[in-house]
């Protein structure tokens, strides 16, 4: 085990499909997704493709060379005023790396990613049933009550 301090945090770009892989399945694995551990991989075009836009954030936690975590978020660009805002959309670290600081050191690097972007603000969403998740996302900021609802396209 390696402590937060002998973590590296990074933002991965599109040279690093393998780090995005590696993230991926600490994903479905944090999230105990059957869907999507059964869903076809993206190619590696695809996967480089993303890791180009700006707005488009992948963070990952490396620790004795190899991806323990990680975070997807998105830039989204306010119309009301000139500004930007980050949306925090997966969180996950590999279940021998919790309880260390890794997903906090997470938000710091994406804290300091969304600055220079110009954000002025990151949110995120979270189950009302992760009270490990709850409890990091109090820690670091304020909670609303909005709803969360899924509008299905069929």
């Amino acid at each position: 085990m390696t402590s937060s301090q002998g973590t590296e945090f990074r933002r991965i770009s599109s040279d690093d499909v393998d780090a995005f892989r590696e993230l991926n399945r600490i994903f479905v694995e944090a999230f105990e997704d059957e869907e999507a551990a059964n869903l076809k991989n993206p190619s590696d075009s695809y996967l480089k493709s993303l890791l180009t836009y700006e707005h488009f954030i992948v963070l990952t936690a490396v620790a004795g060379g190899r991806v323990v975590g990680g975070i997807t978020a998105f830039v989204i660009e306010k119309f009301f005023e000139e500004r930007r805002e980050v949306y925090l959309y997966d969180l996950a670290v590999d279940e021998k790396y919790r309880r260390q600081g890794i997903a906090r050191g997470l938000i710091e690097k994406l804290k300091t990613t969304s600055k220079a972007l110009g954000a002025s603000l990151i949110y995120v969403q979270a189950d009302p049933e992760d009270e490990p998740a709850l409890r990091l996302y109090r820690s670091m900021g304020h909670q609303t009550r909005p709803f969360h609802f899924d509008i299905d396209l069929v």
